[in-house]
């Protein structure tokens, strides 16, 4: 009995860590934006990933995982680096100069449909006639979001602001990334292979970062623009991913990935509580229709895999 309980108390706290994970990562965006008033968009990279580089750096350590990569797998990782930290990072974060907190949301949540399409075509996975449905919703949900129901005057060369088509490029982007992760995660802990690429990426960020003279800025961050760095170093790429990654190694794919539902809707009310973003129902409409979409791409993957197994 005593064993029983003490399983379901176990699950629920990994249940626990992936809410947390999510919540922080809604709340990313805005945190983002409250920095940005203050620096420039590397600056806030740099700082955060300097931060997050440091906490799971000590917690691979703390749990006995480090090792250095094999030689040959160096420049694998370079290349996830700068794919998933120098160059998508600074895709949001110059994205959100001019894009709504929660507008970024929606369209991020869009990534997994890049990644059944990048699937499709270069994996040649099958894509089953429910997702093309659900990618066609999904398309449909932004540009309702990017428009704000108005879309119609997307048809005379308006399509969002420079900020909205960054953040398009970055949910394509991580999809890139997350299709060329699979091969080192099937040979490494996550945490730590989380640990090879954030380091290198900011390695990266760090010679553009000192090139360009931005340690200067510095001495610009308010404090509300440090409270916005810290959160986003500490929480959301220090704590969110071990947290994360603690919840993906214990349960189910399914059961922790429909907790990533949640986070374009942390992020708008967090954008209307600490922005002051309006919450437009049509940008509603269309993040419903978007995590629709969504659902019935990964509902059809996992239906897939099991008749497959």
């Amino acid at each position: 009995m005593f064993s029983q309980e003490y399983i379901q108390w176990d699950k629920f706290l990994l249940f626990l860590k992936a809410m947390f994970a999510v919540v922080v990562w809604g709340a990313s965006f805005i945190a983002t934006k409250v920095a940005l008033k203050d620096v420039e968009p590397i600056t806030v990279v740099w700082l955060r990933f300097a931060i997050g580089v440091l906490i799971l750096g000590i917690t691979v350590v703390r749990r006995r995982q480090f090792c250095l990569p094999e030689r040959n797998e160096f420049i694998y990782f370079g290349v996830l680096g700068f794919l998933g930290i120098t160059f998508h990072q600074w895709l949001q974060s110059t994205g959100l100069i001019t894009s709504k907190a929660s507008t970024t949301a929606w369209i991020v949540a869009t990534t997994p449909l890049f990644i059944a399409i990048l699937g499709w075509i270069f994996l040649k996975e099958r894509l089953i006639r429910t997702q093309v449905l659900g990618i066609g919703l999904a398309t449909l949900g932004v540009l309702v979001v990017i428009s704000e129901g108005d879309i119609s005057s997307l048809s005379i060369g308006r399509f969002g602001n420079e900020g909205d088509k960054l953040i398009i490029i970055s949910a394509l982007n991580w999809a890139v990334f997350s299709v060329i992760s699979r091969k080192g995660l099937e040979h490494h802990p996550a945490a730590l292979m989380m640990f090879y690429v954030m380091a290198i990426g900011w390695l990266i960020l760090s010679v553009a970062f000192f090139v360009g003279s931005n340690q200067y800025d510095l001495q610009s961050l308010s404090y509300s623009g440090w409270l916005g760095v810290l959160f986003l170093g500490i929480f959301c790429s220090g704590i969110a991913y071990v947290f994360w990654y603690d919840a993906l190694k214990s349960l189910l794919a399914s059961q922790v990935g429909v907790f990533l539902y949640f986070e374009p809707l942390v992020a708008v009310l967090v954008a209307a509580f600490l922005l002051g973003e309006p919450i437009i129902m049509a940008s509603m409409v269309g993040g419903g229709i978007i995590l629709l979409g969504v659902w019935m791409v990964n509902r059809s993957s996992l239906v897939k895999k099991r008749l497959l197994d």
